[in-house]
């Protein structure tokens, strides 16, 4: 990568550029631009349908993009990394091992790489809510409880970016107060995040930034 880009990249988190999504002949994202300054956090409003998911799936790279590129930290997605370092993610519902305790199931994932510990998980566990010696399998868990979980996972690797999906859904008045408290905490520390809410009220008090998506158009939300 050229100098003037590496040098760009030291305050950029992620750098999207003409990025169009096509499934057969509908185009669902239409020359996307959007760039995520480190320690901001970013809102994606739009209604069921616009293009959102599908843009937060690309930037993760479970999806490829048809045209156009998408960087994060500086390594183009599906050319330099198949999927971009330092990320935690909510997409749609958290799949879990449903047999297995909550504490259980983070165990299980953090085993892949080895960062955090036992007492770690034990700690992302309380700090989203939930109690670590709980014996009760996901499978008998609540919706909150299960998102609850789900960002637990997402945060428990201290990734530098995160993606949200929805990560109010299904949680009560006291618990979206909670973890709204909790990524602000998480911004504070430099974290940039990228969510996508259908409430007003979690836009406003988080971020810092808001662009709507509509028909696969995204634009930046001026007032």
């Amino acid at each position: 990568m050229e100098k003037w880009k590496k040098s760009e990249f030291q305050n950029t988190c992620v750098k999207i550029e003409h990025v169009t999504k096509r499934f057969g002949e509908d185009l669902v994202l239409k020359e996307v631009n959007l760039t995520l300054k480190v320690g901001q956090v970013y809102g994606v409003v739009g209604n069921n349908g616009s293009g959102k998911t599908v843009l937060m799936k690309c930037i993760c790279g479970f999806l490829p993009v048809t045209t156009g590129t998408i960087r994060v930290f500086g390594k183009e997605i599906g050319r330099d990394v198949d999927f971009p370092e330092s990320l935690g993610v909510i997409i749609e519902t958290p799949g879990f091992l449903t047999q297995y305790t909550g504490a259980k199931n983070l165990e299980i994932l953090a085993d892949m790489k080895r960062m955090i510990s036992k007492a770690d998980i034990r700690l992302i566990l309380k700090k989203v809510g939930l109690d670590p010696d709980m014996k009760k399998p996901v499978g008998k868990y609540s919706l909150g409880m299960r998102q609850r979980l789900g960002i637990a996972q997402a945060i428990m690797e201290d990734p530098r970016f995160l993606i949200l999906d929805e990560p109010f859904n299904g949680l009560d008045k006291h618990g979206v107060a909670e973890i709204r408290e909790l990524l602000l905490d998480l911004k504070t520390g430099g974290k940039t995040i990228l969510l996508a809410s259908h409430n007003d009220e979690d836009i406003r008090i988080l971020c810092d930034h808001v662009y709507e998506m509509d028909g696969g158009v995204l634009r930046e939300r001026t007032a």
